[in-house]
């Protein structure tokens, strides 16, 4: 299987950016960019917004971040949090300030971005172990298996933790198993779990700290770890769902200068080139194939358009009476 290899590539800023396609706003100079976000992406911002700095639309542009828990953040921003750049784990989260009315209902057709559909960036769930594999994990179903301690974020509060679940679940209906035989899995893997921080990141804190002996991860925050020297090994699964990660501008960072350039930046060639190289999946139409290729390919991998989208999926799992909510109970994982 195919490994992703982190890449770092020092870009002629300035020169390299303004030949791919950067689209420069005048009057931007000056303005100050709020970035909201899921919490395991704030790396691959700083690296965004340091580039788009040295642009010639970033000049004199500054930034505020504010990285967390996915659910938690799009309900921060929704009680009055200052936002002009909002990227959240999963659409859901997008509804949540959509509906506060400060994010437009057509964010997904934005003419400021080159991608349609409003997604960012991709990424898949990928199985992390202690070095040298001690357990064995060989996939989604070892664990079930007696002596796993799992790590997960906490469904609740964080997108990561929803994916999770789904890839989870679906990764036994992508083997042809039954309804019932994904839903008793999945309460197999929720048994053997042993924390669920609030967030994508402090489950992978969690876990570096010594707790657990499986985390269940985004591919692009493990692969970031293992880059750093983190003493970690990646078991990437034979079966995966596509995480898309929805960004857009809210009411306020439409008349935001700044804001709208960095936006555009986001989905240029060069925005997606840096997002690669932090470890996620580009979304741009034409090269995503191209900027993608050395990342691993599931031997099957769903998507939320193949369930259904995300109306039918949260109903039939985080709904207050959706599968993964009752599941979730059970064990007591209420809060």
């Amino acid at each position: 299987m195919n490994r992703r290899i982190k890449t770092f590539v020092a870009l002629p800023l300035v020169a390299a950016l303004g030949t791919l396609g950067i689209v420069t706003v005048s009057g931007a100079s000056g303005d100050t960019v709020a970035v909201v976000g899921y919490s395991t992406i704030s790396t691959a911002y700083t690296a965004l917004e340091t580039a788009f700095e040295a642009t010639p639309a970033g000049q004199g542009v500054t930034f505020t971040n504010s990285f967390g828990a996915s659910g938690t953040q799009a309900q921060d921003v929704a009680a009055g949090q200052p936002a002009d750049v909002v990227n959240f784990s999963l659409i859901p989260d997008m509804n949540t300030v959509v509906k506060a009315g400060l994010v437009a209902r057509s964010w997904q057709k934005n003419p400021t971005s080159a991608a349609e559909d409003g997604f960012v960036a991709d990424s898949t769930v990928v199985i992390v172990v202690r070095p040298g594999n001690p357990l064995n994990i060989t996939g989604w179903n070892s664990l079930t298996q007696s002596g796993v301690q799992i790590v997960t974020p906490d469904p609740i509060s964080s997108g990561s933790a929803k994916w999770n679940l789904l890839a989870a679940y679906y990764s036994q209906v992508l083997q042809g198993k039954t309804k019932t035989e994904p839903h008793n899995f999945l309460n197999s893997v929720i048994t053997n779990v042993v924390s669920e921080p609030s967030s994508g990141s402090k489950a992978l804190s969690t876990f570096l700290a010594g707790t657990g002996n499986v985390l269940l991860a985004y591919e692009s925050d493990a692969q970031e770890a293992l880059a750093k020297g983190s003493k970690i090994q990646i078991i990437y699964p034979a079966q995966n769902i596509l995480i898309q990660t929805p960004a857009a501008l809210t009411v306020t960072g439409s008349n935001n200068p700044g804001a709208v350039a960095f936006f555009q930046f986001l989905f240029s060639s060069a925005g997606q080139t840096i997002l690669t190289q932090q470890d996620y999946r580009a979304t741009l139409a034409g090269q995503a194939s191209t900027l993608n290729s050395a990342f691993y390919n599931p031997a099957k991998l769903t998507t939320i358009a193949k369930l259904g989208g995300w109306s039918k999926v949260w109903a039939q799992f985080f709904s207050s009476t959706g599968l993964f909510t009752r599941i979730e109970n059970a064990h007591g994982y209420t809060t």
